[in-house]
């Protein structure tokens, strides 16, 4: 009886360990969690602004431009997937990656090939474990997305689509991310990147969105050149930084619910603990009581 309280309690002294572990994660995904979102809304004016200019002049100028370009027999495909670079996150990086494996089916189905690009280690461990071929791999900065990081990535996926099938590149690209909804939802998401998709058409936009008007000089095809580039980088960014916020929250979720299962663990243990300890005194009672009554008892002959 007293080696199982020891083991108890030995149980009870590692679980708390590791609800201190838990609880420290959970505090520091939470104070990670408002940078981030503050990182995603201080980019918004800026994506805000890029994209209107974008839509205005690709709406307007009528430039045929390699990015924006329809291929009339595409042949391969780049999906680029944005995962985690550590785990205890919960299903994050698994829901990314099941979603990229859907887009990569529907692709194939297609008569499509695709080439994986990949930004997160759990993405590449998931590709490596069971060998398959990677065009390009990031990691190192999924909780923390640097511009520069979204330009690295973006200057690969330019090259490779400008490059075409018929030059070893690729001729759609498509991201899946995490898109942060809220605390408590977070939404594994597919767009398609290039060739860019123009909303607006030549139908007149509405009062409340009317665009700009912009002088293209030297011409909207220059303009296209420098602007298209740094448009592809911020949509990659915009999108590194919602699945960075997505992983932060479903860390933080993660964690809470290892640290709540941790105290409810501790509760039972200890409960576990004191009936195992009563049990010992009512048997030493019992024990005790026995020994005096023989005793009584072997006494009482005697005489």
């Amino acid at each position: 009886m007293a080696g199982k309280i020891r083991i108890y309690r030995q149980r009870i002294r590692a679980v708390t360990t590791i609800k201190k572990s838990t609880r420290a994660m959970e505090l520091v995904a939470a104070s990670r969690i408002r940078k981030a979102q503050e990182r995603s809304q201080a980019a918004t004016p800026y994506a805000r602004e890029l994209t209107r200019a974008v839509s205005a002049l690709a709406t307007f100028s009528h430039v045929d431009h390699p990015l924006t370009t329809e291929r009339p027999e595409a042949s391969r495909a780049a999906v680029l997937i944005i995962a985690s670079d550590r785990g205890l996150a919960g299903a994050y990086s698994s829901n990314v990656i099941r979603e990229g494996e859907r887009l990569t089916e529907l692709l194939r189905s297609e008569g499509k090939e695709v080439r994986p690009y990949l930004c997160g280690r759990k993405a590449a461990s998931y590709y490596r474990f069971r060998r398959r071929d990677v065009a390009e791999e990031w990691t190192g900065f999924s909780d923390k997305p640097a511009y520069s990081d979204a330009k690295a990535v973006g200057e690969t996926l330019i090259e490779a689509f400008l490059a075409g099938s018929e030059g070893g590149g690729v001729d759609e690209i498509h991201i899946v991310y995490t898109r942060f909804v809220s605390m408590m939802a977070q939404r594994p998401e597919v767009i398609r990147l290039m060739p860019l998709e123009v909303v607006e058409g030549e139908a007149p936009p509405a009062s409340e969105e009317v665009l700009p008007l912009y002088e293209f000089e030297p011409s909207a095809a220059d303009v296209l050149d420098a602007l298209l580039p740094r448009y592809v980088e911020n949509r990659i960014y915009h999108c590194m930084l919602q699945a960075a916020a997505s992983e932060l929250a479903a860390r933080q979720r993660a964690m809470k619910s290892a640290t709540d299962n941790a105290e409810e663990l501790i509760q039972t243990l200890t409960r576990q603990a004191n009936q195992a300890r009563q049990a010992e005194i009512t048997q030493e009672i019992s024990e005790i009581v026995g020994g005096a009554s023989a005793l009584a008892e072997a006494t009482a002959g005697s005489e």
